[in-house]
C-alpha cells in the first residue's frame, strides 16, 4: 500500500515525487521509458545541447573580426549526437540518484489503471499490482500530428522532435512545418551546419504567442543566416519528400531530405484507464480546479 503513486517519470511526476518522499510518504514512480520525461529526454535538455554545439561552431568563423583565425574549421555530427546522449544520460541518473535518496520505488513499466476500492486506487503493471491512497497523474505531451495528408503514419523521412533528435547524419535540407519554439530551435541548429532550412507557418509570424516585434527580430536574422520563411501557409498535403501549401491563394510546393513537424503538442491521456475511474476530460485533456485536482478527489493531474 503506497500513500502516493505518480504516472509519468517527468519534471512533475519526478520532483513531485522528491518532495513526497522527503516528507516521509510511501511513493511509487511509474515512467515507462527514461525518467525526465520529454523535456530531459526529447526536448529541452538535447536541443540546448545541440544548440550549444552549433554555436561554437558559429563562433569559429566569427572570431575573424575579434582578432581570432581558425582554419579549416569543420563539424563531426555523429560526435554532436553522441555528447548530446551523454549529457542527457548523466541527467537521467541524476533523476535516479534523486528516487533512491528519497526512498521513491520505481518502477520503468506501463501503468493501467483498474479503478477503485475500499482500500485505494489500484493500478497494475507487469513488475507488480499497486494499490495507493493518492494518484498523480503526470503523463506529459507528445507531437500533435495534424490532420494532413500524407501524416498518417511518420517514416524515416516525416519526423517530429523524438526521431529528429537521433538522426546519424546531418540532412542537406529540411522542411519544417511549424514556426513554435521546437521548430526554431531546429532550424537554428541545422541551418548553422550547413542544411538549406525552411519553415512553413501558418500564422502571421513565427513564435505565436510571444512578443510580435522580437519574433519578428528573430525572424529577420534567421532570414539574414538562410532560413526560408513562408508566413500565412497552410499545408495541404504532403507526399513523400515533398510538401504542398496554399500561400496567398497560390499553392506551392517545397522539397525537402527531411521533413519536421512541429505544430505543438497535446496530452498523453488514452492507454492508462482513466475511463475506469471515470476521470472528467475537457478539450483533449483531464479537467481540474485550480488546485490541479480533478473531479475524483483522490486522483490529481500534472501537465509537464
Amino acid at each position: 500500500m503506497y500513500d502516493l503513486a505518480i504516472i509519468g517519470g517527468g519534471p512533475g511526476g519526478y520532483v513531485a515525487a522528491e518532495r513526497a518522499g522527503a516528507k516521509g510518504l510511501k511513493v511509487v514512480l511509474i515512467e515507462k521509458k527514461a525518467l525526465g520525461g520529454v523535456c530531459l529526454n526529447e526536448g529541452c535538455i538535447p536541443t540546448k545541447t545541440l544548440l550549444y554545439s552549433a554555436k561554437l561552431y558559429d563562433n569559429a568563423f566569427g572570431g575573424v573580426k575579434y582578432g581570432i583565425e581558425a582554419k579549416e574549421v569543420g563539424f563531426d555530427f555523429s560526435k554532436m549526437m553522441s555528447r548530446k546522449q551523454k549529457v542527457v544520460n548523466k541527467l537521467v541518473g541524476g533523476v535516479g540518484a534523486k528516487m533512491k535518496m528519497f526512498k521513491v520505488k520505481t518502477i520503468h513499466d506501463k501503468a493501467i489503471i483498474k479503478g477503485r476500492t475500499q482500500q485505494g486506487i489500484e493500478i497494475t503493471t507487469s513488475q507488480e499490482d499497486i494499490i495507493a491512497s493518492n494518484l498523480l497523474i503526470c503523463t506529459g505531451s507528445e507531437a500533435f500530428i495534424p490532420p494532413i495528408p500524407g501524416l498518417d503514419n511518420l517514416s524515416d523521412v516525416i519526423l517530429t522532435n523524438r526521431e529528429i533528435l537521433q538522426l546519424k547524419q546531418r540532412p542537406a535540407s529540411l522542411v519544417i512545418i511549424g514556426g513554435g519554439v521546437i521548430g526554431m530551435e531546429f532550424a537554428s541548429f541545422f541551418n548553422s551546419l550547413g542544411a538549406k532550412v525552411t519553415v512553413v507557418e501558418m500564422m502571421d509570424e513565427i513564435l505565436g504567442g510571444m512578443d510580435v516585434e522580437l519574433s519578428g527580430m528573430l525572424r529577420q536574422m534567421y532570414a539574414k543566416k538562410g532560413i526560408e520563411f513562408n508566413l500565412q501557409s497552410k499545408v495541404t498535403k504532403v507526399d513523400g519528400n515533398h510538401v504542398t501549401f496554399q500561400k496567398d491563394g497560390t499553392v506551392h510546393t517545397v522539397s525537402a531530405e527531411k521533413i519536421l513537424v512541429s505544430v505543438g503538442r497535446k496530452p498523453v491521456i488514452e492507454g492508462y484507464g482513466l475511463e475506469n475511474l471515470n476521470i472528467e476530460l475537457h478539450k483533449g485533456g483531464i479537467k481540474v480546479d485550480e488546485k490541479m485536482r480533478t473531479n475524483i478527489p483522490m486522483c490529481m493531474r500534472l501537465v509537464t
